[in-house]
């Protein structure tokens, strides 16, 4: 088979999205010598990053094709559908949600085949959490711009059974067989420290400001940390600033502890494993989670970790970590207190999560993703 693969989503800094797409080619290349891929790239830094992470020279069955526009530029649309025919495309594998629609027409027998990732669907289910997102804002045309993607794409992939029956349902897909669950790895640089961590009360956030992802909430429960437990204490938060939504750094200047939170903007893959490593915990509180990758790689750092019980948090971490209400400050504000003074517990955390991080790889990841590939050659033969 010949298959594409829209590498488009990595992007200068990488998000959760160019992190999976970058890890599925680069274990595609390990396991699979026998069907040929083109990898379809917008930006030439990329494709070189890429080509030197995947170890692309030994992998004579991958080539390269450099597109001149993005993935939301309406010559996607136009364009890649001529491509596509031209390249002999067997199978085009979008790693996020936009597709060319052209090139994917409904009920047509012997077109080329699609696989797309749908990580979630956020903005359907929760629009006063993303109330300043384009999705959000342009509602009724994302809501069918996702319909037409349930209705065209032949296999679905996400990465828990939460997001598939809220894809199954939001999406209005009558096949259930059409969205399977492939889980995200962690990568092998994640690791705990050689040396024994120092007795740290860095509490560590990893991730963006959206309103779903409840910032606010731990940046209460921090303060209350400081206040009743840890004076001490820090609050380190990995992710890019954004101006839409300023009530987290407007809240901590309120409750006046704006100098004991650490903004570090986005790290790269070296600094993003030296802060987990260095933290006592990672609190992730969000009210909806895809995934929520940040658990699995502060586990595989050896560092515990509290979540909320929303979605697909409590399915993700098992047992290996605290799980309190997204909507309980003061059960976060417990939770923290308690890793922050308790090492028996601390360390209990630390072990059950290093057991529960080895359960996932990419390497996994790219094996299921080829085993949907091969499902879908033998019905199109």
């Amino acid at each position: 088979m010949r298959i594409g693969i829209d590498t488009r989503w990595i992007f200068r800094e990488l998000s959760g999205i160019g992190t999976y797409t970058r890890e599925l080619i680069r274990y595609l290349a390990m396991v699979d010598r026998q069907n040929e891929y083109i990898l379809f790239f917008d930006r030439p830094a990329a494709l070189e990053e890429v080509r030197g992470f995947a170890n692309l020279e030994k992998a004579p069955n991958f080539d390269i094709t450099l597109l001149a526009h993005g993935p939301f530029s309406p010559w996607t649309q136009l364009t890649l559908p001529f491509l596509f025919r031209k390249l002999g495309l067997d199978i085009f594998h979008s790693p996020n949600y936009m597709i060319p629609f052209l090139a994917f027409p409904r009920d047509k027998a012997g077109r080329i085949l699609s696989v797309v990732n749908i990580h979630d669907v956020i903005p359907l289910l929760f629009p006063h959490l993303t109330r300043q997102s384009k999705k959000t804002h342009f509602s009724p045309i994302y809501r069918q711009l996702m319909l037409e993607v349930g209705r065209r794409a032949d296999m679905i992939i996400t990465g828990s059974l939460c997001a598939r029956a809220d894809i199954l349902r939001e999406l209005r897909i009558t096949n259930p067989a059409k969205v399977v669950v492939i889980p995200d790895g962690v990568d092998s640089r994640f690791t705990p420290p050689l040396e024994p961590r120092p007795d740290s009360k860095t509490i560590l956030y990893v991730g963006r400001l959206d309103p779903y992802k409840n910032l606010p909430g731990l940046v209460e429960a921090f303060s209350k940390v400081r206040r009743t437990a840890a004076p001490e204490a820090r609050l380190k938060i990995v992710g890019p600033r954004d101006k839409r939504y300023p009530e987290a750094p407007r809240l901590a200047a309120e409750l006046g502890i704006a100098p004991f939170i650490d903004w570090v903007g986005y790290l790269s893959d070296a600094e993003l494993v030296e802060a987990y490593r260095q933290a006592r915990v990672l609190v992730l509180p969000s009210h909806y989670e895809g995934f929520g990758l940040p658990v699995l790689e502060a586990m595989a750092c050896g560092t515990p970790v509290i979540c909320s019980t929303a979605a697909s948090l409590p399915e993700l971490a098992g047992d290996a970590a605290l799980l309190v209400d997204a909507d309980d400050t003061d059960g976060l504000t417990e939770a923290i207190a308690r890793v922050l003074a308790d090492n028996a517990l601390a360390l209990s955390l630390r072990e059950k999560g290093l057991r529960r991080a080895a359960q996932f790889s990419w390497r996994c990841t790219a094996e299921l993703t080829l085993e949907v590939y091969r499902s879908l050659g033998k019905v199109n033969t």
